[in-house]
């Protein structure tokens, strides 16, 4: 049993929010995690054309997170503009 879900609940209700709490946690870590290996890919590539094609479905993603409040929708808007600055001074 997971160490989040030891819990003594003494309502049905309750039992199922921590449920529901835990497999939100490991999906908004996923999401999250997937993002940040989205935005490296994309900060280590050198090529102008690959970064611009790759920066539209970045900024999508990072869109949806904020949309979906796994991250602030300033730090999703602060990863854009630098990416895009990124990406423009790429030579």
């Amino acid at each position: 049993m997971h160490p989040h879900l030891n819990v003594m609940a003494n309502h049905k209700s309750a039992l199922k929010r921590i449920r529901q709490n835990e497999v939100r946690r490991l999906r908004n870590r996923y999401y999250h995690k997937t993002a940040r290996t989205a935005l490296k890919v994309l900060r280590n590539e050198a090529d102008k054309t690959v970064a611009a094609e790759q920066l539209p479905k970045v900024i999508s993603l990072l869109d949806r997170l904020a949309k979906k409040n796994i991250i602030h929708k300033n730090k999703a808007a602060n990863l854009k503009s630098k990416l895009t600055k990124h990406v423009n001074s790429l030579a």
